[in-house]
């Protein structure tokens, strides 16, 4: 493998696009109305693999990307409250490029920012999945409340 670098990860993440996403939605709770807001980074990171060619031989060497969503939730209830969660889906895109991660960084970047329209239709996604959970907080609280 001589001068080789295999599955080497580099630790680097990258933010695109660098206003973020958002999406917000009311949700209905028998306890009175929440108005909830979802912002989200979309995170790259890469990991390079393959070999650089020595003596005349060929480079295998290529890039792998995914990106994926950090989404921070702030939900303001009725009450005044306010409710936040952080979580996040690791790979929503992803590709390969041939060569050092190091040099692909801004083609990567516009190939994710070419795909937007996928992140944000997975952000929605993720938004609804949270509803379920925002819910069981919200009965935590109002039960909290009433209980004290």
């Amino acid at each position: 493998m001589g001068f080789g670098l295999i599955g080497f990860l580099l630790g680097a993440a990258m933010v695109v696009p660098p206003g973020g996403m958002s999406h917000s939605a009311r949700i209905d709770h028998r306890s009175g109305a929440v108005q909830t807001d979802y912002n989200a980074d979309v995170r790259i990171t890469h990991r390079q693999i393959g070999a650089v060619g020595v003596g005349g031989r060929p480079s295998t060497l290529r890039c792998l990307w995914r990106a994926g969503l950090f989404v921070e939730r702030q939900a303001r209830y009725a009450s005044g409250s306010t409710l936040a969660r952080s979580f996040s889906q690791d790979s929503v895109v992803e590709g390969s490029r041939p060569g050092w991660c190091s040099a692909q960084t801004a083609a990567i970047a516009e190939e994710v920012a070419s795909r937007e329209e996928v992140l944000k239709a997975r952000l929605m996604l993720l938004a609804q999945e949270d509803h379920s959970v925002l819910h069981a907080e919200i009965d935590r609280l109002h039960g909290a409340t009433q209980a004290g």
